[in-house]
Formats: structure tokens, C-alpha cells, sequence
């Protein structure tokens, strides 16, 4: 059960700033771990808010603080609890000033899935002419994988459930979209690369599809894991990698990203203001439907990136 309820306000502490929330960000993964599902988070103690990260202004500050925060327009990291209310409260180090000319909403899209999305594609390597099959192309982090792909000359399949987010991939630049619930979506893939099968795949979905992707990755080419949300992950014995001839990048890298996240965001909003990515947000909600924006996620009707607007 995800209600809405009413907390004390919060009090910034040392090294605290309290932020108004203005918007609230969600990933699949947050799903899971409000669920008690997800394989790397401990179930949460109740009371539980879900929300890591925020977008707006900062109302007050703690002691050893910068005043000059005060009033400015920030993405905050709330750690793992704490996003979905009017008011957070966020460490200092874990803001974002938000550039002038860029939207909250746009902001946190970039700052979250667009972070992970550059990471994903820095790792890969992906290089002009390759075939690259992004799956759950139109959700949050591949909508923005496909674009990193298509920007840097790639030519991109996605892969993704239902017309609409099929019509979604194209618009974003796709040279083909396949519907992964077919039997015979892995043969689209091949005809579509000329029997070769993709260059790089980026698997965010795991499960039987993770399984088939991998099956038709091209000799040589490279196989990146990012997410479960069939709710597992894939596997690849590294004998069977080896006599593919397939470099497996395990979802372990994710674990190495923290380091980089701010570079990564920075990146993002440099290629948004020069018209190389847009965030696709496809659906907001005020605070008091927090559920029915999980259940959106959960269900797989939600586009893009799912926000709660406050």
C-alpha cells in the first residue's frame, strides 16, 4: 500500500539544506524496492517514503552550508528514501545546480536515466555504422540510449512492447523497432542487420529477452547489462561468451558509477542544449497519485520518464 500521509517538516542538519519539491523523480527500480523484490536493496522499514531524487529550490540550510544555496534551483539526492513529499532534505554534496534555460522536470529526466544512459554508452564503446538494438527503447534510460546511439552514428533497433512505443522509437530516430513480445522478434533483429545480428545490445529488461538478445549479438560484439525489470537478471556463463565471441559488460558496472554520475549529467545536459537528446516524459502526476505512478511503471504503460509534479 502506497497513501499519502503527513510527516513533521524536516529540519536541515549539518552539512543539510531542506529543498521545496517541485518534482519528484521514480525509476523501475524504486518499484521493486517499495515491493521488497529487488535483488541489491534490503526490503524497506515502515514508515517508508519512497524518492532519491528531487528538483527545486532550496528553503533553508544546516550549519556549514553556503548561504549563497539558499533560493537556488537544485537537483537533490535524498539517498533511498524521502523523495515524494513537498519538503526533503538532502546533503550538500549531493546537489545539482540546475542550468538557467532548463525545466525541473527535463532536469531530473537528464540527471537520472540520462547519467546512467551516458555511462552505459561510454562503456560500450559504440562506434559510427554499428548496429546497435537498445531494449525497452522507450522507457527512461533507452529512449536516451537510443538518441547517445543515433548521435553518434550508430543505427539503432529498438525493442519495446505495444504500437505506440514502437511509434515513440522511430520518432526518436530508430531505423527499425520490433515488438519483443512476438515469438519471432529476435528474426526482425537479424533481417534487419543482414542475418549479422547487433553490434551492441544494451539489456535492460533481462529475463527470456535478455536471453535472446544475447543469442543473436553479432561475432566480436558487445553485450551490456543494466537492468532487470522482468525481475531477472541476465546471466552469461563466460565460456559461452568466449566461444560467441561476445564481450559481456555484467550489470557489476553499474556499481562503478557513482564516481562518475555528476560528469555523466553534465554531459546530458550539454547534449540537451545542443539538441542531441530530449528526455521523453511521458506522464506526470501530483503527489497524491504516487501509487497510480508506480503502478504506471509497474504495468508497462508508462513512456519515457514517470514524474510526480508538486
Amino acid at each position: 500500500m502506497l497513501v499519502p500521509g503527513e510527516a513533521p517538516d524536516p529540519v536541515a542538519g549539518e552539512g543539510q539544506v531542506v529543498v521545496d519539491v517541485a518534482v519528484a523523480g521514480i525509476t523501475f527500480v524504486e518499484t521493486q524496492i517499495r515491493r521488497g523484490i529487488d535483488k541489491w536493496h534490503s526490503m524497506p522499514s515502515l514508515p517508508y517514503v519512497p524518492g532519491g531524487l528531487v528538483a527545486g529550490r532550496v528553503r533553508s540550510a544546516g550549519t556549514q552550508v553556503d548561504p549563497a544555496w539558499l533560493g537556488r534551483r537544485v537537483l537533490a539526492g535524498t539517498g533511498e528514501t524521502g523523495g515524494f513529499a513537498e519538503r526533503a532534505v538532502a546533503a550538500v554534496e549531493d546537489l545539482f545546480p540546475v542550468p538557467d534555460g532548463l525545466g525541473l522536470p527535463e532536469a531530473v529526466a537528464l540527471h537520472s536515466d540520462g547519467s546512467t544512459a551516458q555511462g552505459l554508452a561510454e562503456k560500450a564503446a559504440i562506434r559510427a555504422g554499428e548496429w546497435v538494438l537498445v531494449e525497452a527503447a522507450a522507457g527512461g534510460v533507452g529512449s536516451l540510449l537510443v538518441q547517445l546511439a543515433v548521435a553518434a552514428g550508430a543505427r539503432v533497433i529498438g525493442a519495446a512492447r505495444g504500437a505506440h512505443k514502437l511509434e515513440v522509437i522511430r520518432e526518436l530516430g530508430a531505423e527499425a523497432a520490433v515488438d519483443y513480445t512476438e515469438p519471432a522478434w529476435t528474426r526482425r533483429v537479424l533481417e534487419a542487420t543482414g542475418g549479422a545480428g547487433p553490434d551492441v545490445v544494451f539489456d535492460g529488461v533481462g529475463g527470456p529477452i535478455g536471453r535472446a538478445a544475447f543469442e543473436v549479438t553479432a561475432r566480436g560484439g558487445r553485450f551490456s547489462v543494466h537492468g532487470a525489470s522482468s525481475g531477472e537478471v541476465t546471466l552469461i556463463d563466460p565460456a559461452e561468451a568466449r566461444s560467441k565471441g561476445v564481450d559481456v559488460i555484467g550489470i557489476e558496472q553499474l556499481f562503478d558509477f557513482r564516481p562518475n554520475l555528476v560528469r555523466w549529467a553534465e554531459q546530458m545536459m550539454s547534449h540537451a542544449a545542443a539538441g542531441l537528446v530530449r528526455p521523453i516524459i511521458g506522464q506526470t502526476f501530483p503527489l497524491e497519485r504516487a501509487a497510480d505512478a508506480h503502478a504506471a511503471i509497474e504495468n508497462r504503460t508508462a513512456i519515457g520518464k514517470t514524474l510526480l509534479l508538486i
